[in-house]
This record gives structure tokens, C-alpha cells and sequence, in this order.
């Protein structure tokens, strides 16, 4: 899910306008129309029969204000209107509003779940300056944030090779580069050696940062690398890992279709570097 280029966001208060857009959620799904189109400040109260729990303002796409809004988890879509599990919109909604949306339902999760103190369960307010949720308890005042989970995810390369697996989660025949979450107290970079060990029994060297993608699944930054195989033979985390082999270049095994995630783009950088 790459970056709005055009999206300033804000957490401060912003003017609501007619062409203000709107990203409205239902638990992760995003009502939308049936053209894949975002409604605007129309959506709520008149006839539609949407209330929202709780709003918050997102930033300005262009010269669009954009704001998330939290939907009662058994709202019903009013006419002409549809909602959408995010994960299922790549390829359907336009690049900058998936990014966007990504952003929209990882505020609306948080200020769903930071009503209350986790420390004292003191209600809390919102932060004057900052995306933040602040206990009201004088004698607590803890801040919660939007929480982040930063997670690895690396292709390890051995000359016209790529190590690529298939987790039991995956669609049938399918493989990627292998990911992971960074623990706490370690780098990125220690996050790669550990996990492709754990995940399968290999060592690598070289380690060199590619790019980042966030990724509200549920609320991830994807740090992306490449590496290149040191030593080891395949020993598969059975839990994991329901099988990874070394592919050349030109007997590839299927892989995620399109261009929108980071899995993907390592795949093609690899494949681009090898056939220059």
C-alpha cells in the first residue's frame, strides 16, 4: 500500500466541507458505493439512517478534508451503498484512497479501543497536539498512540536464486519472500537474521534495506530487505513454513498477482535485476 503522495495528514480539528471525504467503517469494512466511490458529507443523518459512534479528522488529500468515522457494528448500508473488506479493495479503489483508507482504519481501531485508561480505566480525552488519547486522571495521565507493529520482510537471494515459501495460510500454490514482526529491543536488520533462521534453518549476510510500506493488516510497517545466503540447509518451522525452495529466476512457482504490496515489489526488483 504505497503512500498518498498528495495526503498531508493532520490530527487537528478540520473543517468539515461539501467535498470532504469520508471513510467510513463497519469493524474493517469501508462503505463505499457501488462504483467503489467514497461518500461525502452527505453520508450522515437526512435519510441514510448512519450515525457515527466516533469521527476523526485524517488530513487533506489535494485540497479534500478526509475524516474516518466509526460505524455501529451492525449498521446497515443505506442505497446504492456497499461495504467492503479493505484487504479485497486493492485493485478496485484508486491508489491514493487505499493508502488513505489504510491510514483511516488503523485511527479508528485505536480510538475505539483507547476509551478508557488501560492502567486505572479512567476515561480519556484527546490530545490537544498530538494523535494521542490522554488518561483524565490527574494522578495517571498515561498517552496512548496508534500502535505501529513493526514487522521485516526480506528476499534472500543466491545468485539467479530466490528463497520463496508458501505459509498454510496462502491461497493454494502460492509463495513469497519470507516476513516477520521485529521483537522487542532488536533492529530490523538483527529481525531478518533471526527470523529467516527460525523460519528456515538458514543463515544470511549482507543485509540492506529496500523500502517500507505500511500495511493496516492489522496495523503493520513493512520493513523490506534483501539478503544473501550464507550457509545452511533447509530446515522448515513446521508451524510456519509449509514448504520454501530456492527458485531460479526463469522457473518462478506463482506468486501474489499485481503490484501492491512489498512482497511483490521485492519479487520484481529481484527479477528486473537479474534479466538486465
Amino acid at each position: 500500500m504505497k503512500p498518498a503522495r498528495s495526503f498531508v495528514a493532520s490530527h487537528r480539528e478540520l473543517a468539515p466541507s461539501e467535498n470532504a471525504l469520508w471513510f467510513a467503517f463497519r469493524r474493517r469494512e469501508l462503505l463505499l458505493s457501488e462504483r467503489f466511490e467514497l461518500p461525502t458529507s452527505e453520508l450522515f443523518g437526512g435519510s441514510s439512517g448512519l450515525t457515527p459512534l466516533r469521527t476523526q479528522p485524517l488530513g487533506l488529500l489535494g485540497e479534500r478534508a478526509c475524516f474516518s468515522a466509526e460505524l455501529p457494528s451492525d449498521a446497515a448500508a443505506p442505497a446504492g451503498l456497499q461495504f467492503c473488506d479493505l484487504l479485497r479493495l486493492f485493485g478496485q479503489l484508486e491508489e491514493s484512497l487505499l493508502a488513505v483508507a489504510g491510514r483511516a482504519v488503523q485511527v479508528v481501531e485505536w480510538d475505539r479501543t483507547h476509551q478508557f485508561c488501560g492502567a486505572c480505566a479512567t476515561p480519556t480525552r484527546l490530545h490537544e497536539k498530538r494523535r494521542a488519547r490522554v488518561c483524565t486522571n490527574p494522578d495517571c495521565r498515561l498517552e496512548f498512540f496508534p500502535r505501529v507493529a513493526p514487522a521485516m520482510i526480506v528476499a534472500v537471494e543466491r545468485g539467479p536464486e530466490i528463497l520463496l515459501a508458501r505459509s498454510p495460510h496462502f491461497p493454494p500454490e502460492i509463495y513469497s519472500v519470507l516476513a516477520g514482526f521485529v521483537d522487542p529491543g532488536e533492529s530490523a536488520e538483527e529481525a531478518v537474521h533471526r527470523e529467516v533462521f527460525e523460519e528456515v534453518g538458514l543463515r544470511v549476510e549482507n543485509v540492506r534495506y529496500f523500502g517500507s510500506q505500511p500495511w493496516p493488516f492489522p496495523n503493520s510497517l513493512m520493513l523490506g530487505f534483501r539478503a544473501d545466503y550464507l550457509s545452511g540447509e533447509l530446515v522448515l518451522e513446521a508451524d510456519e513454513i509449509e514448504d520454501a525452495r530456492f527458485f531460479h529466476v526463469d522457473a518462478l512457482p506463482k506468486t501474489f498477482p499485481g503490484r501492491v504490496s512489498i512482497s511483490q515489489w521485492l519479487l520484481q526488483d529481484f527479477i528486473a535485476r537479474q534479466h538486465a
